[in-house]
């Protein structure tokens, strides 16, 4: 019976491909002519080649740029009558750091958040991509109290954010817990509450800013203690999302909004906290009853370039003072960037008064800007990478992204994805200062700045110019 069934078997087979032969057959010859010209897919019989660079140095993509061609594409964009009577650009060759054009680049502007760019580049010089900022819980004076130490971290969120916001911060949430759990170790269930926030030192607001940067989303007062950036929802809440769109006005008492957060997060985690967080000094040799820390310096420096985040910058401008000596304190922060900068050898035509350009007292060169970009990207120093990585890109991400600025919603095609840059923008300021390749592939740094625009409401029509300067860059050969 079995050799029955495979005999069956094995003669279906054979019927199936005949069939199936004859069929394809058929149809072979109701196909169009042409496609006789298929062939089976053979395996080539050549001998395999090696691939050639994929990268091509710029030194082997030719001369740069031309000199009168620059000038005969960026010259008549500059003098958009939107942009006002001052107005430098300076275009440099990446490799070389030779000048190619120059408009004014050695008058002194008012960068606005492009000064960002100064204060990422002396960051990551002097801390090291690597580094991360702490904010601690200390025992304090008495027994059963604690003090709540800020470290400078101007990532801090209260509660978790959404899983979406990159970098993920540390939280009060997480440092509350674990301090309930040091707490509860012990049998302690009260604890009195203190805040400390003498890292940072001086005034709280710069020179020359205004409370309208606070009630219009900015900035909040710099203090070593605040979560959110000082950012709150609708309800006077820590927001707890990274939401450079949000622009109800900010905490004006940030430490002590982040103390009665932390207390909150105490209290949910079964501690009694009586009465209202006060400010107090860590006393010194108490103990660290817990801590959390910051992402990496390389990722926060990206954070706040996507989205010139003002609070960031100025933190990071005094841990830069902190780490070379100087008080933590605005003027402290704001020379002790410059003097780095200085040891660099892109110190000159810098003059700040804050580490995030809205001071209007700012001044930097267009020359000095494209110095530093050519720094970030070109001088043998890997820890600078991170700006050049960090900076939105043309039509796709950050304050160059359509929406996002005043920027960014006019980028001809030429530029899209090719141009990464750093934008500035106050009334009557806009600035733009970056990288991107040229038609033939040349690596180009730019620097375009105007600080007299005629009036606030031709803002956009400034930042379209500069848009097409941009683009008139990125889309010329220029040879």
């Amino acid at each position: 019976m079995t050799n029955r069934n495979g005999v069956t078997a094995l003669a279906a087979l054979a019927l199936l491909n005949v069939f199936t032969l004859g069929a394809g057959l058929a149809v072979a010859k109701m196909l169009p002519a042409r496609l006789a010209l298929w062939h089976v897919p053979r395996v080539a019989t050549a001998r395999v080649v090696l691939p050639g660079s994929v990268l091509i140095p710029d030194s082997a993509q030719g001369s740069a740029p031309s000199r009168r061609r620059l000038a005969t594409a960026l010259t008549p964009l500059a003098a958009a009558p939107a942009l006002g009577a001052h107005v430098g650009l300076v275009v440099t060759d990446l490799q070389s750091g030779s000048v190619l054009f120059s408009q004014q680049a050695g008058s002194g502007f008012e960068p606005a958040s492009s000064a960002k760019l100064l204060t990422a580049v002396a960051a990551l010089s002097t801390l090291g991509p690597s580094a991360r900022f702490t904010t601690r819980v200390v025992s304090g004076r008495t027994p059963g109290s604690v003090v709540l130490v800020g470290g400078g971290d101007p990532t801090l969120a209260a509660g978790p954010p959404p899983s979406s916001d990159y970098p993920q911060p540390a939280t009060l949430a997480s440092l509350a817990g674990a301090t309930a759990r040091w707490l509860h170790a012990r049998g302690e269930r009260r604890v009195r509450l203190a805040y400390d926030t003498a890292l940072f030192t001086g005034p709280t607001t710069a020179p020359g800013w205004t409370i309208s940067y606070v009630s219009t989303g900015n900035v909040t007062p710099i203090t070593s203690l605040e979560v959110d950036q000082g950012r709150l929802t609708p309800a006077g809440a820590p927001q707890d999302a990274d939401d450079p769109n949000n622009y109800r006005p900010r905490s004006l008492t940030p430490a002590a909004d982040a103390a009665a957060a932390f207390a909150r997060f105490l209290r949910r985690d079964g501690i009694r906290v009586p009465g209202q967080p006060h400010p107090g000094d860590r006393p010194r040799g108490g103990r660290v009853i817990a801590a959390v820390s910051s992402p990496m310096l390389s990722a926060i420096v990206g954070w706040m370039l996507r989205e010139s985040n003002n609070v960031i910058a100025e933190d990071l401008a005094r841990q830069v003072a902190l780490r070379t000596g100087r008080p933590a304190t605005f003027a402290g922060a704001a020379g002790a960037v410059t003097a780095v900068l200085g040891r660099l050898g892109a110190g000159r035509g810098i003059q700040l008064v804050d580490g995030s350009g809205l001071s209007p007292l700012d001044r930097v060169t267009p020359q000095a800007l494209a110095t530093v970009v050519r720094l970030a990207a070109w001088s043998g120093r890997p820890a600078l990478r991170a700006v050049i990585a960090g900076m939105p890109v043309a039509g796709f991400s950050g304050t160059l992204a359509p929406g996002q600025s005043v920027f960014g919603g006019s980028f001809g095609s030429a530029a899209l994805g090719m141009v990464r840059a750093k934008t500035g923008n106050l009334n009557k300021v806009a600035s733009l200062a970056g990288i991107t390749d040229d038609a033939s592939g040349h690596l180009l740094a730019f620097a375009f700045m105007a600080d007299q625009v005629p009036r606030a409401s031709q803002l956009s029509a400034a930042a379209r110019a500069i848009d097409a300067m941009a683009t008139a860059l990125a889309g010329c050969g220029c040879r």
